[in-house]
């Protein structure tokens, strides 16, 4: 779990999780496994083709060359268990790590640049955050309890926006999430803008968060 965005996560510091650079995907999974108890489940992966990265998918034109499901019954296939967890990946090492969202956490998913002013912001109000991931495609994952999502739409009309305003998403049931270090093709691979350490196991509510990320979202628009 060490791809990291240096400087993004000073407030993070303290308690860090002891990480090895150049980990497996497949040791990565199981320590998220075992170490955060989160559901786990193995995506696509990367081949090379004709000396160009492709998704296992087949597609050529993939959004997500790399990182995203490989079978439609995803939902089923992801579990907590770092035993079933370390099999599946044994079974194909360069798969993706893909975390489910809406079971032992929810996202809130804003465009980088508000990502980053939202991050600031949260700072000066000495918010605790909970992990926060930044993916090649630019947008960043708040992770915050699960059940949070369903909140959200109300959250965001009370702070005076509605969520079809914002782009920002709540991720809940039947959504997933890259973690590090899941690579989207030639883009590079996701990284924690705040990694996850002891002292932000317990997860903030989206109702701690959900100012900063609107109002962050309404000056990125």
């Amino acid at each position: 779990m060490e791809e990291t965005i240096a400087g993004a996560q000073n407030t993070q510091i303290a308690g860090q999780i002891p990480q090895q650079r150049g980990e497996s995907l497949l040791e990565t999974a199981v320590r998220y496994a075992e170490e955060r108890h989160w559901d786990v489940f193995p995506g696509t992966w990367l081949e090379a083709v004709a000396g160009m990265q492709r998704c296992s998918c087949g597609d050529a034109s993939c959004p997500a060359p790399g990182a995203h499901p490989a079978r439609p019954d995803w939902a089923a296939q992801a579990t907590g268990s770092a035993t079933v967890a370390r099999r599946m990946w044994q079974k194909q090492p360069t798969a993706s790590i893909l975390l489910p969202t809406g079971r032992t956490f929810d996202a809130l998913s804003v465009p980088e640049s508000a990502g980053f002013l939202a991050l600031a912001r949260m700072e000066r109000m000495e918010l605790t955050l909970g992990p926060v991931t930044l993916a090649p495609d630019r947008r960043m994952q708040f992770f915050v309890l699960p059940g949070g999502c369903a909140k959200v739409p109300e959250l965001v009309r009370k702070l005076g926006w509605t969520l079809s305003s914002l782009d920002l998403l709540a991720l809940g049931e039947g959504a997933y999430v890259a973690a590090p270090p899941t690579r989207f093709g030639s883009r590079g691979a996701v990284q924690w803008a705040c990694r996850p350490t002891p002292a932000n196991r317990w997860l903030p509510d989206a109702e701690e968060l959900i100012s900063p990320l609107a109002y962050a979202c309404g000056r990125d628009r």
